[in-house]
């Protein structure tokens, strides 16, 4: 018989604690479990549940606390300790019990501050004026490279991290086109990305998926009377990012095969043996086009700015923006390229690679055993859209933008907004403190929502549940209204409530927009 792990651990007592007699804090700092100021490594085992009913877990712990176990493993549940006493242990949880007998801490009740950010334009999209020019390809669409290997090479290793690119090149001399009139170009590669080009014409591009990012590139070609030229772009997205020897993973067209194939089926020409040259990285990246500080002798072209084209390079002006507010770039519009201010790397971006539509809920529940396919979020958006500019890398008056865009965007939607708090949210559970406060010499200007009680939801949608003191919103308003920071014991006395109320829960919502405490904006609002 096998039962489903659900994965909470239930802390087996003192043998983590000094004393009965001192204080015990616990914290946790997101690396480790910290108990009494001390980092502590938790030795956790399970009970074998088939075998162990629940009559027989206060001694099976026992014995677990004595042979030196720290942790034991159970359900999402009510463990019952008899004479010690019974506790509610949610799932995916720690609970740490002072003496066996006394909850101090437990990780699904960290009472924990969540700030929703808003961002704001710095400057309109419509405001910025964009110039542009293509990459310089000449060289490679006549198979120009720096060396020559009569095999096809693991892109990695010759690039060595000098670029995400490495051109393949090659020639085909046709004799007589009326046995190639329908040719298809068959490319085996292992990833990530790849543009092919014959005699100078964009075939088109194409990528893997995050779980094979290999892939066979097939495309109908036109061949020509005499030599032809093709050159294929290979780009890299970086190495895996877990698994046994994942940096010695290969990349690029290494191997092939690359293959001509007409429509007969008998013409075939396989070129994996032919002589290649290779080229490290793009023209545009070795006469350093996205610095606007090195004369790299660019014409930039202000007329009919291109959408929709691969290989080309996009740049504009904006201003810095006023204040200490944090600044991104919202790239909506682009496809796959890189991006740069005043010389500095932002960082690649591809904005067109979007998450899987399904799978997403507005519900998390992390019970049972555990897969990636819980509790996700950002169905059907990029996997990243606003990047982050520091404010070191700009100017005091006017900074550059400058994008490679790869595949071919539009950055008429491209726009520079700075980030600034919007809602402060926390919870706290009857017993505990709740702790909130605003940051960068903000105070709190409005409740938006508050309740004692069992409320519902989450930041930025939370509810009232079916009971919960009336009270709520007056004490919280009397606590935190025009201040930095503010802390409330919750308690049911705190909340006017005279009996009962010992179960319940605060949720808080509110507005961080006040320069200081005197700041005319401040206002009550009654939920």
């Amino acid at each position: 018989m096998s039962i489903p792990r659900i994965g909470t651990f239930l802390i087996a007592c003192s043998t983590l604690l000094w004393a009965c007699s001192l204080a015990t804090t616990v914290q946790y700092d997101a690396n480790a479990i910290i108990i009494n100021g001390e980092r502590r490594i938790i030795i956790s085992g399970a009970i074998h549940y088939p075998r162990s009913t629940s009559q027989m877990w206060p001694d099976i712990i026992k014995r677990a606390k004595d042979g030196g176990l720290d942790a034991i493993e159970t359900y999402d549940a009510e463990v019952d300790l008899q004479q010690d006493g019974k506790y509610y242990v949610p799932a995916w949880s720690v609970s740490i019990l002072q003496d066996c007998n006394k909850e101090v801490f437990n990780t699904a009740k960290v009472n924990t501050q969540t700030t929703v950010y808003v961002k704001k334009p710095a400057t309109e999209s419509n405001l910025l004026k964009w110039v542009w020019t293509s990459d310089p390809m000449e060289d490679t669409f006549q198979g120009q490279g720096t060396f020559k290997a009569p095999v096809l090479l693991e892109q990695k290793g010759v690039t060595v991290d000098a670029s995400d690119y490495l051109w393949y090149m090659t020639e085909v001399v046709i004799n007589d086109t009326s046995s190639w009139q329908n040719v298809t170009l068959h490319v085996t590669t292992t990833g990530h990305v790849l543009h092919a080009y014959v005699n100078g014409q964009y075939i088109g591009a194409q990528w893997g998926k995050y779980d094979n990012v290999g892939f066979i590139y097939e495309k109908p070609i036109v061949l020509n009377q005499g030599t032809n030229v093709i050159s294929l772009l290979s780009g890299t997205i970086g190495h895996a990012n877990y698994g046994a020897f994942f940096d010695l993973q290969d990349t690029g067209i290494v191997g092939g095969p690359i293959k001509l194939i007409g429509s007969d089926s008998n013409n075939i020409i396989d070129l994996s043996t032919s002589t290649w040259s290779y080229k490290v990285g793009l023209n545009g990246e070795a006469k350093r086009f996205y610095d606007p500080k090195f004369p790299s002798g660019v014409h930039w072209n202000t007329d009919n700015v291109p959408t929709g084209r691969p290989m080309t390079w996009y740049k504009t002006i904006f201003k810095t923006p006023e204040g200490t507010d944090s600044l991104v770039l919202d790239l909506e519009g682009l496809g796959k390229g890189h991006a740069w201010v005043n010389g500095q790397s932002i960082g690649r971006y591809w904005p067109t690679m979007v998450a899987d539509e399904n799978g997403c809920s507005d519900t998390c529940d992390y019970r049972g055993n555990y897969g990636p396919e819980r509790c996700v979020s950002g169905c059907g958006e990029p996997s990243q859209r606003f990047y982050h500019v520091p404010r070191s890398f700009l100017n005091n008056d006017t900074n550059t933008l400058i994008l490679f865009e790869e595949m071919g965007g539009n950055p008429s939607n491209v726009s520079v907004q700075t980030i600034t708090v919007g809602s402060v949210c926390a919870t706290a559970d009857y017993g505990s403190t709740l702790e909130m406060n605003c940051q960068g010499g903000k105070t709190i200007s409005e409740i938006q929502f508050a309740s004692y009680g069992d409320p519902q939801g989450k930041c930025g949608s939370f509810q009232k549940g079916e009971w919960e003191s009336h009270e709520s919103t007056t004490v919280v308003e009397r606590a935190c209204i025009g201040k930095d920071s503010c802390s409330i014991d919750v308690t049911s006395s705190t909340f006017g409530i005279r009996k009962g109320g010992t179960n319940g829960q605060v949720a808080v919502q509110l507005l961080c927009d006040g320069s200081n405490p005197e700041d005319g904006r401040v206002q009550r609002v009654r939920g």
